[in-house]
């Protein structure tokens, strides 16, 4: 009896695959196709078979005979499909419920491995977000939340004032280090710079305890403002900036929008005119200039779309100028204010910026070829201001060039390494360029051997320079290009917009301020000049320590670290009066 149910079980079996259900087309399909190659059946013989008309056999054979027949579905992979999430999916409901509450995701995502349902702290901050949750702030020791809607966050946020420095601590901060920075701020006389330049105060807080506030952000390496909750109960990193507590980061996005270009304008010209002071060469004469695209991550109509060379593509982005000493290496001039239609005239806003601050044009301008115009150049040799920029190649300049031959050009040798320090040199001195206007034309350079595949050409209209000088005077203006890295980098100038409202001006003028004060702290470290800023940050700025606020003074001692006998070989400043501690000398001590 056996055989004969699993007998009859086969033959049910054979007759789905020998009398195919009408309503599974595929495989009446394959079974017609199957009768006409196989067994050799007419079209007419199958379609009688199968319930097909003719024609319909027909164009069956034709769409297979072209690939056009799909009747198998596509082989599956191993695994969840492509965006499936089956273990936040399992755990989606029982988050949601933990975060209810008021657990972080740390503690979530312990309580779910503990219950059978793993989920790592990433993926709970990814599920949480989905489902709408904010980010839950959590002091060391919580307390309850005043909010019914967050319960368990601590909503109760120290209140934001001035420090009385009445004497107080010992306190530990993992960022007193910072206060190294203090005696160049105090240098430079930042109160008088801010003061001037007429930022604005509120009833509890000056604008230098403002100003302060986010450039401390910028000192300690802080990504995005709303990283200042971090921050609220280190005193000592309030006590940098005069504080008691710092501001919260909407009083912060408040203050910024409070300000406009002139303040920008002014804080720039109260700086340049603090270090040409205190700068034993004189005043800086030459300077490199450029134009960087800080991306945009929200959707702002107004803003325009500018090549933003970390994505090698036109995005909508903010246009912003940036001016270095060329000797320094000192940022002294940035415009965040910046548009296609005037980006051009922004060399001559410069010029006219520095003749504010010290009273004379700049000497020499070294540029990228794209920072502006032949008729701004023309401008620039009216007002006496010597330039040094590239050309665009053109085919016709291209082709001028293919004509010339081994004796037109002359080898120069160039005092830095590697294989392109002698290149060959055809120095033309009066060539007339559309646009510029001038009498002489321009001083042109064609070089090659630099390891490009096509010929640099350079022009200037410095008639009295070596070709070799005026070279490497073009080469140094990469140096700009490192700076505007530095700050990306140690600064996160490029950490702006949408997400965190700050007046991106303002941002960018308070990295300048950062990048000069860092580098001034660098030039007093053995060894350390001309170290990018992020190498200061990491070795002495996050340095620990403890402070203390003493009646006549404000006592700093670090602690004891590899890079410590570079900092006793400084001979730091001592006893140096803080105009925003009300004079109180900082004494530096190290452990």
């Amino acid at each position: 009896m056996h055989g004969e149910s699993a007998q009859r079980a086969r033959g049910e079996a054979a007759l789905w695959f020998t009398s195919p259900d009408r309503d599974d087309v595929n495989h009446r399909r394959y079974e017609t196709l199957r009768a006409v190659f196989v067994e050799g059946l007419t079209h007419a013989q199958a379609a009688a078979r199968f319930g097909y008309t003719t024609w319909a056999v027909t164009n069956l054979v034709r769409d297979h005979n072209r690939g056009r027949l799909a009747m198998f579905a596509p082989p599956g992979k191993p695994g969840p499909a492509k965006g499936a999430t089956p273990n936040k999916d399992k755990a989606r409901a029982r988050a949601v419920e933990l975060r209810r509450e008021g657990l972080t995701h740390q503690e979530i995502s312990d309580r779910l491995a503990a219950e059978g349902t793993p989920l790592n702290r990433t993926s709970v901050g990814q599920v949480l977000a989905e489902e709408g949750f904010g980010r839950l702030v959590r002091r060391p020791d919580p307390s309850a939340s005043t909010s019914p809607a967050t319960p368990g966050r601590d909503t109760r946020l120290p209140r934001a004032r001035v420090a009385g420095l009445a004497p107080a601590g010992p306190w530990r901060s993992l960022h007193a280090g910072l206060f190294l920075l203090l005696p160049g701020l105090a240098g430079i006389d930042l109160p008088r710079i801010v003061g001037r330049a007429g930022y604005p105060s509120t009833r509890t807080i000056p604008a230098v305890n403002w100003v302060l506030s986010l450039l401390t952000l910028k000192l300690v390496g802080a990504r995005r403002v709303s990283h200042v909750d971090d921050l609220l109960h280190d005193p000592a990193v309030a006590l940098f900036a005069g504080m008691e507590t710092l501001p919260k980061k909407s009083a912060l996005t408040d203050y910024s929008y409070q300000t406009d270009r002139e303040y920008q304008a002014r804080l720039l010209q109260g700086l340049g005119q603090a270090l040409a002071a205190r700068d034993p060469g004189g005043p800086p004469g030459a300077f490199d200039l450029d134009f960087h695209s800080i991306m945009h991550w929200g959707n702002d109509p107004v803003l325009e779309k500018n090549y933003v060379p970390t994505r090698s593509q036109r995005s909508r982005s903010v246009l912003t100028f940036l001016a270095q000493d060329h000797r320094t290496g000192n940022l002294v001039y940035s415009n965040a204010d910046c548009w296609k239609a005037t980006q051009s005239q922004e060399v001559i806003g410069f010029c006219d910026h520095w003749r504010r601050t010290t009273g004379a044009d700049p000497e020499i301008l070294v540029m990228d070829q794209k920072v502006t115009t032949h008729h701004t150049l023309a401008e620039l040799d009216r007002r006496g201001i010597t330039f040094v920029t590239l050309r665009m190649r053109s085919a016709p300049l291209l082709d001028q060039i293919s004509r010339l031959g081994p004796d037109d050009y002359q080898k120069v040798n160039l005092d830095r390494p590697g294989p392109h320090n002698k290149p060959r040199v055809n120095d033309q001195p009066d060539v007339p360029v559309t646009g510029y206007d001038r009498p002489r034309g321009v001083r042109q350079l064609i070089v090659t051997g630099l390891g490009h595949d096509k010929p640099t050409v350079i022009i200037t209209n410095d008639r009295t320079s070596t070709p070799r000088q005026i070279i490497t005077r073009y080469a140094g203006r990469m140096n700009i290009e490192q700076r505007l890295a530095e700050i990306i980098n140690s600064f996160h100038a490029d950490a702006l917009s949408s997400t965190v409202n700050l007046n991106i001006d303002l941002d960018i003028a308070l990295c300048v301020l950062a990048q000069t004060t860092v580098n001034t702290l660098a030039t007093q470290l053995p060894g350390y000049t001309g170290k990018t800023p992020d190498t200061i940050q990491r070795r002495f700025l996050e340095t620990p320590g403890t402070i203390t606020i003493n009646p006549d003074h404000v006592n700093l001692t670090l602690d004891r670290r590899t890079y410590t006998p570079t900092l006793r070989q400084a001979r730091l400043p001592q006893n140096t009066p803080i105009p925003w501690w009300n004079n109180l000398p900082l004494q530096i001590n190290l452990a």
